[in-house]
C-alpha cells in the first residue's frame, strides 16, 4: 500500500508521467515481479524465466501438433520418505516441472493451453491442521501470484478444469533418459480417462528445448556456477594432510549453502585422495569420502551446488600439500592440455566426439612425451589405449540436471560403440546456447593397467616400467562448465587451473579446520 501510495503521489506531482510509459514505473513494476532468492546477497530469479520456458515450449510442440484443445500436462515430484518411516528426503522438484513451473513445493500438477499458451498451477487440498506442523496455508491466488501462472486450482478439480477449458487431448511426459536408463514421470490423475492422451510428442520436443538455454537460464548457471568455483578455492585453502576427505565436502557444502543460498548439491560429492582419486564415482554409500588424506597425494575433488533447480559440476585436482611433485606434474599437466585444446577447439558446428577424441590424442601425446608410452597416438586409439587412461567420456550437458537431458535423442547421431567413444553421454553437433562440461582425466586404475598390458595390440605402446610407477597414483581430472556461443566458449568456471596458480593459490592464507579441543584425526 505504501508502494502504490507514493506512486500515486509520484504521476499528481509529475503529470507529465504517465504510471504505464514511464521508465521509472517500468522500474518499480519490475521490482515487483514475483523472483526466486534466497536472501538478498544471492541472484534474484524471476518467475519469468519459467514463463519463457513455457513459450519456448509453446512455440515449439506447436508447431507438430496444431489440433485444437490440446493441452500440455505435467506432474511434479512428491516427497519420498525414508523407506518405511515418516522422516522424508530432501525434497527436490522433478527437472522437467521445474524447467516449467519453478515450483518448490512437492505434489503439484501443471497444465499449458498449447494454442493460448496460458498455465494452471494445480496443488494440493491441504488440511487445516498442515498450519500445525508445516507453516501458514497459502491461498490460490498467493500461488498465483508467487509462480506467475495466470490460474490456480486444487489437484481435485484437474479433471473438471481441463474439461471446462476445451480440453480433449493432453500431452503426457514419457520417454527414457539416455543417461539413467530410466523412464520420465508421466502424468496420471483421477478423471484421465476422459481425455485423448498423447504421450509421444512432449518429451523430444521439451528435451530438445531444455538443450538450449535461454539467457536468463545462463545467468542462473553463471551464479551457481560462480559459487561452486568460489567453494571449491575455499576448499583447496583448506585441504592439508591429515584432513580427512569428508571435511573437505563438508567445508564445501557450507560455502555453498551460507554464502550461496545453495541448499541442495548437484550430485553426491566425490572427495577422492591417493588411490581414491582413480575411482570415478567415489563417495558413494560404501565409500563415503571416509579416508584421511595424506601427505603428497593427489585429491581429485568433483562436487557441485544447485541453484534455482541448476546445477555446476567442477572437477579440481591437486597434491594434499599444495606443491606439485615432477610425477603430478607431468599427470595433471597431460590432462590441462587435453582441455585447453578443447576450449580453443570447441564452436558450433563442431562435433562432441570430435572434441573427445581431440582431448584424447592430446593426452596420450603427453604421456607420449613424458615416457610411459611409445609409438603412434593414432595408432593407439584405433586399438582403444585412449579408454584405459580414461575411461569415461569428455563431457555432458549441463542444466537442470547434472546429467542433463538431450544426449541421444531422435535426429541426432546416436551412440558410438567404439572404444572411448561409447562411453560418451552425447554425440552431438555444438549448438549455441548449450552449456556442456569439458572434463579430460587421466586414470590409473590396475584393472585397466593389467586388461592394457595382457592386451598384445595395446602393451606394445606402454612402458611397462614406467607405467608400474604410477600405480597407486590415483589420477586427475579437469572439469570446467562452458557455455557455447555463436563463435566458441565462455568458460564459466573460475578456479586456480595452471599448476603455478594452484601452488599460488594454496601457498598463503591456508585455512585451519578447527577440530574439538584434545580430539585429533587417527
Amino acid at each position: 500500500m505504501l508502494l502504490r501510495h507514493f506512486v500515486s503521489n509520484l504521476r499528481n506531482q509529475y503529470r507529465i508521467y504517465d504510471f504505464q510509459t514511464c521508465a521509472f514505473s517500468s522500474i518499480l513494476r519490475k521490482a515487483m515481479e514475483p523472483v526466486f532468492h534466497r536472501g538478498e546477497h544471492t541472484l534474484k530469479v524471476p518467475m519469468e524465466l519459467f514463463a519463457n520456458n513455457r513459450k519456448r515450449l509453446v512455440e515449439r510442440l506447436g508447431k507438430k501438433i496444431t489440433k485444437p484443445g490440446t493441452f500440455i500436462v505435467l506432474q511434479g515430484g512428491t516427497e519420498v520418505p525414508y523407506d518405511d518411516t515418516d522422516v522424508s528426503w530432501p525434497f527436490k522438484q522433478e527437472s522437467f516441472f521445474q524447467w516449467c513451473f519453478g515450483v518448490e513445493e512437492p505434489d503439484c500438477f501443471g497444465a499449458i493451453d498449447l494454442k493460448s499458451g496460458k498455465s494452471i498451477l494445480f496443488l494440493p487440498r491441504l488440511p487445516d491442521d498442515y498450519a500445525i506442523w508445516m507453516g501458514k496455508l497459502h491461498s490460490l491466488q498467493d500461488f498465483q501470484k508467487r509462480y506467475a501462472v495466470n490460474e490456480t486450482f486444487f489437484i481435485d478439480e484437474i479433471a473438471t478444469i481441463l474439461k471446462d477449458k476445451g480440453a480433449s487431448t493432453l500431452c503426457t511426459l514419457s520417454g527414457t533418459n539416455s543417461d539413467s536408463g530410466l523412464p520420465a514421470r508421466e502424468a496420471v490423475f483421477d478423471g484421465i480417462e476422459q481425455f485423448s492422451v498423447n504421450n509421444t510428442a512432449l518429451y523430444p520436443e521439451i528435451c530438445e528445448c531444455r538443450v538450449i538455454k535461454s539467457s536468463q537460464e545462463i545467468e542462473v548457471l553463471r551464479y551457481v556456477t560462480k559459487i561452486s568455483s568460489d567453494a571449491h578455492k575455499k576448499v583447496m585453502k583448506v585441504v592439508r594432510p591429515d584432513l580427512m576427505e569428508y571435511q573437505a565436502e563438508a567445508a564445501f557444502i557450507n560455502h555453498a549453502y551460507s554464502v550461496g543460498g545453495c541448499r541442495h548439491m548437484g550430485y553426491v560429492c566425490i572427495c577422492g585422495s591417493g588411490h581414491n582419486s582413480s575411482v570415478l564415482h567415489y563417495g558413494h554409500a560404501g565409500a563415503p569420502n571416509n579416508k584421511i588424506i595424506h601427505n603428497e597425494e593427489m585429491c581429485l575433488f568433483d562436487m557441485g551446488a544447485i541453484y534455482c533447480g541448476y546445477t555446476a559440476d567442477i572437477t579440481c585436482s591437486f597434491p594434499s600439500n599444495g606443491i606439485f611433485s615432477q610425477d603430478q606434474k607431468l599427470i595433471y599437466e597431460a590432462v590441462l592440455r587435453a582441455r585447453d585444446a578443447v576450449l580453443s577447439a570447441a564452436k558450433p558446428g563442431v562435433f562432441w566426439t570430435d572434441m573427445h577424441l581431440l582431448a584424447n590424442r592430446e593426452m596420450l601425446m603427453a604421456l607420449k612425451n613424458g615416457g610411459l608410452l611409445i609409438g603412434d597416438v593414432d595408432e593407439m586409439i584405433a586399438v582403444g589405449l585412449n579408454e584405459i587412461f580414461q575411461p569415461h567420456g569428455l563431457g555432458h550437458l549441463l542444466g537442470l540436471d547434472v546429467h542433463d537431458v538431450g544426449g541421444y535423442l531422435p535426429g541426432h547421431p546416436q551412440r558410438s560403440t567404439k572404444p572411448g567413444l561409447r562411453k560418451l553421454r552425447t554425440a552431438r553437433q555444438l549448438m549455441a546456447g548449450m552449456v556442456i562440461t569439458v572434463e579430460p582425466g587421466c586414470y590409473f586404475i590396475d584393472t585397466q593397467l593389467d586388461a592394457a598390458l595382457a592386451d598384445s595390440e595395446q602393451s606394445k605402446f606402454l612402458v611397462a616400467e614406467k607405467i608400474n610407477r604410477f600405480r597407486g597414483f590415483g589420477g586427475v581430472r579437469i572439469e570446467d562448465d562452458v557455455l557455447i556461443t555463436e563463435t566458441g566458449v565462455e568458460n564459466l568456471t573460475h578456479v586456480p587451473r595452471t599448476v603455478e596458480e594452484i601452488e599460488k593459490w594454496m601457498s598463503g592464507d591456508r585455512k585451519a579446520i578447527i577440530l574439538p579441543q584434545n580430539e585429533r584425526i587417527a
